[in-house]
């Protein structure tokens, strides 16, 4: 007879590999990742105008708000209207990436139209405006 070398402890022990499982969930974080998409919130609530026939943009896009006095903010921080077209070339992904000024009902025409031309100076195609939804009261982009 032959007998084994090996012990009776060792034959009666099953391990279980966890790498396959580990890769697969990194697998998904980074797909998860990659799939998001970023908003830069502007850091400050503005009352906007209600308009019908709005467009929603689902892409990535570049945030700007005009306060009801004429201040500026871009990604949470108040900004001088010279710093607009610098501060969007160096945030934006590519030339097709909006942006979306988002101005208080009561800012001043003038402050508004200074910092859309800004943007447009930018060389970013689409430069837009947010306005409030008619069915939400406000609220909307």
């Amino acid at each position: 007879m032959m007998r084994s070398t090996a012990s009776s402890e060792e034959r009666g022990t099953a391990s279980i590999d966890l790498a396959p499982m580990i890769d697969c969930v990194f697998l998904l974080l980074i797909f998860f990742i990659v799939t998001s998409v970023f908003v830069r919130d502007p850091g400050v609530e503005v009352e906007r105008p209600d308009v019908s026939g709005e467009t929603r943009s689902d892409r990535e896009s570049l945030l700007i708000a005009v306060t009801s006095d004429d201040r500026i903010y871009f990604d949470g921080q108040e900004i001088q209207l010279e710093q607009v077209a610098s501060l969007i070339r160096r945030s934006s992904f590519d030339d097709e990436t909006p942006v979306i000024i988002r101005a208080d009902r009561r800012a001043s025409h003038g402050a508004f139209a200074l910092v859309f031309a800004e943007a447009k100076r930018s060389g970013l195609k689409h430069v837009l405006f947010a306005t409030a939804r008619e069915d939400t009261g406000g609220g909307g982009s």
